[in-house]
């Protein structure tokens, strides 16, 4: 008898497949939902990628290249490492005249300043025949006055190099002292001789720290009473 191998599987067989798809299972909105999630997740893939490629210097992407394409076929032009000619610090040209002047060039400021200054009064003297020969008082104190001065101040690299008057207006106007000077022949006190003792409010004498307002030029002698304390010292001689 003859073998015959058995071509029968010794497995049970598999139950049959549910071949009917997914998308046959989704409705119409739920297909409408996947097709525009599935154009999304293109549309950020890709845009992704496009600039992985743009940041990794992708060649097809890069400014650079599309720089170089525009400028030609010239090597020198098309490498972007090439530095300019015209570019001093890889060169070793000198620095253009604009630009050593630009860095070096003074700090010039010009300013307008404003000073007030002093006007120093006058003095003047009239004639008053009410007082003794050889008599003043003043009559009209002086005030000085003030005027103010604007000046046009340059300042360069802070250091003032420069000032011009451009103005100069009184604020106020000085007021001249009046002195009176006796001219009435004076009486002489009897008090006194050797010289003419003038009778007034009080007498000092002549070149000392008295204020007046009549004075003597001594010496005096006393003899009689001294009524304007002449003899300082008591020996009977004033204005030594």
């Amino acid at each position: 008898m003859t073998y015959q191998p058995s071509h029968r599987n010794p497995w049970p067989p598999a139950p049959p497949r549910n071949r009917i798809g997914l998308l046959a299972r989704l409705g119409s909105n739920q297909k409408a939902l996947l097709a525009v999630g599935i154009g999304l997740l293109a549309v950020l893939c890709c845009g992704g990628v496009a600039t992985i490629g743009a940041l990794a210097g992708n060649p097809r992407t890069s400014p650079a290249t599309n720089r170089a394409d525009d400028r030609g076929a010239d090597p020198a032009a098309n490498d972007d490492r090439a530095t300019p000619l015209s570019s001093p610090a890889t060169s070793g040209m000198a620095t253009p005249w604009g630009s050593a002047t630009a860095s070096t060039s003074p700090t010039v400021e010009v300013r307008t300043v404003t000073e007030t200054q002093s006007i120093p009064f006058g003095r003047r003297t009239v004639n008053d025949s009410s007082l003794s020969k050889g008599t003043t008082k003043v009559r009209t104190r002086g005030i000085a006055g003030l005027k103010r001065l604007t000046y046009q101040v340059t300042v360069v690299n802070g250091v003032q190099t420069g000032k011009t008057l451009l103005r100069e207006d009184v604020v106020k106007q000085p007021v001249a002292e009046v002195v009176a000077v006796g001219t009435k022949a004076p009486q002489c006190d009897p008090n006194y001789i050797w010289a003419c003792v003038p009778i007034a409010s009080d007498v000092d004498c002549a070149g000392g720290s008295g204020d007046g307002p009549a004075y003597v030029q001594g010496p005096v002698k006393v003899v009689g009473r001294d009524i304007y304390h002449l003899d300082a010292d008591g020996d009977g001689i004033g204005c030594e």
